[in-house]
């Protein structure tokens, strides 16, 4: 019999168009599913049981009746606890959130989703106001790795990677600040897309600015153009939404590499220490692109470390989203956020705008780049999962999770889109992610090169 947790969204919708079993009978599944693995890995604040069941079963009214209302009509999804869910508090993984009402409104990728027919089983867990690369909160505790619970899930999507990982829904909605879909991805072993900044509208506003991205975790790529399909419409809330994509992502994966220009730099030039069992993977999966038709050069862009200039952009936008907190509520906050929201305040308006001057720069040379290259390949994080509980590797020297994911932040500045695809395990069969990375308003190329990597029996947290 069919594991309808195991199956991805593109096989649940075939299935139901074909009577093969239900959207209730998945959706029960992948709340059993959710029951059994939410004591050993946290992935969720809440699980919408009741209610997740009876959208199911008016999904299974319409498939019955052959109207669909849309195209993951009975999908079962999970949203981060960062996106407003209609009917469902949003705590942002934070004490200092009131739980009161009313919830009314969906953010605008939830509100698509919604009316694709999709089923919201659970709001999945997220760092504080989603400040850090790991998922732990005062509100909600540690996020575990579904390969080795005494490991971090990375973050700040890390109950979404979780959920994806374990069969809680094929399909997730994650954030992206400066990696955040991007590092649980790699490490939980699964598909995280950043798409180009503006193609999933984002309501209310992000504290952070232009450097919040809105995108989908799920199996595959062929899972992730579908969702982005859905998500990526226009929403007249976000006043600096892109228009109407140009095409379908999902026409657009059988593409191919053969013949793209493709750059691999697994070191940014020797800025970066990466652990040798990451590089070997990533080195492999660059290879089979080659083998796929791609033009492979060792080659690196042209930029130093931007992390002074994301600090101030990222720690002035922790100042602003807790600015409106009372000393008693600021007494709630996780202690690493309230010393990085001290920073925040301290940086004036001119070195706000140097940073900008920095963040241009770099785009500017990205730009330039991919003149020359199509895309970009580099490890999505230079080590594998850590300890859980921790923000930095023990006995790393960093201070801050960036100090552990340079390889990310950098394309949240430029607002490019970037994936992490599964490339294999190291040696304790934990997940390295490889990243691919494209220019602005070239989704379709990155997701395209994932999908190739699919296809070709590459992209799996298993070894190949």
């Amino acid at each position: 019999m069919t594991d309808l947790t195991e199956l991805t969204a593109v096989q649940l919708v075939d299935g139901y168009r074909k009577g093969a079993f239900s959207p209730e009978e998945a959706v029960r599944a992948v709340l059993e599913r959710a029951e059994r693995i939410q004591p050993e890995v946290n992935a969720f604040v809440r699980l919408t049981g009741e209610e997740a069941l009876e959208q199911a079963r008016r999904a299974g009214e319409r498939w019955r009746r052959g109207e669909p209302c849309g195209r993951l009509d009975g999908v079962p999804v999970t949203v981060k606890d960062i996106l407003l869910t209609r009917g469902q508090p949003t705590l942002r993984g934070s004490r200092a959130v009131s739980p009161d009402g009313p919830w009314t409104e969906d953010a605008p990728s939830v509100a698509r989703l919604r009316e694709h027919g999709a089923v919201f089983v659970g709001k999945t867990t997220t760092p504080e106001f989603g400040w850090k690369g790991v998922t732990d909160s005062p509100l909600s505790g540690v996020t575990r790795n579904p390969h080795d619970p005494s490991r971090t899930a990375g973050g700040s999507s890390g109950g979404a990677a979780a959920a994806v990982s374990l069969g809680a829904g094929p399909l997730a909605l994650g954030t992206d600040g400066g990696g955040s879909v991007r590092i649980p991805a790699s490490f939980c072993g699964v598909f995280g897309l950043k798409p180009t900044y503006g193609r999933v509208p984002l309501y209310p506003a992000s504290a952070f600015g232009t450097l919040a991205h809105v995108g989908p975790l799920a199996r595959d790529a062929a899972d992730a153009a579908l969702m982005l399909d859905v998500v990526g419409a226009p929403d007249a809330r976000d006043w600096s939404a892109l228009g109407p994509a140009p095409g379908s992502y999902t026409e657009a994966l059988s593409g191919g590499v053969r013949g793209l220009r493709v750059a691999y730099s697994p070191s940014l030039g020797g800025q970066v220490a990466v652990r040798p069992e990451v590089a070997g993977a990533v080195r492999r999966a660059v290879e089979r692109l080659a083998e796929l038709g791609a033009y492979v050069t060792e080659t690196d862009p042209d930029f130093a470390d931007p992390v002074d200039a994301f600090h101030t952009l990222w720690f002035s936008g922790t100042a602003r989203v807790v600015q409106h907190l009372r000393a008693g509520q600021r007494e709630l906050l996780d202690p690493g956020l309230r010393e990085i929201v001290g920073a925040g305040a301290r940086y004036s308006a001119l070195d706000y705008l140097a940073a900008v001057d920095v963040r241009m720069e770099l785009g500017r040379r990205m730009g330039l780049f991919h003149q020359s290259y199509d895309l970009l390949v580099t490890p999505t994080v230079p080590i594998t999962a850590f300890e859980a509980g921790a923000e930095v590797p023990k006995g790393s020297g960093h201070r801050r999770w960036t100090g552990w994911t340079p390889f990310t932040y950098p394309f949240n500045l430029t607002q490019q889109p970037a994936c992490s695809v599964p490339a294999g395990v190291d040696g304790d069969g934990l997940p390295v992610g490889v990243q691919i990375v494209a220019a602005r308003h070239r989704d379709d190329l990155v997701l395209r090169a994932a999908h190739a990597l699919y296809e070709a029996g590459a992209g799996t947290s298993a070894r190949w």
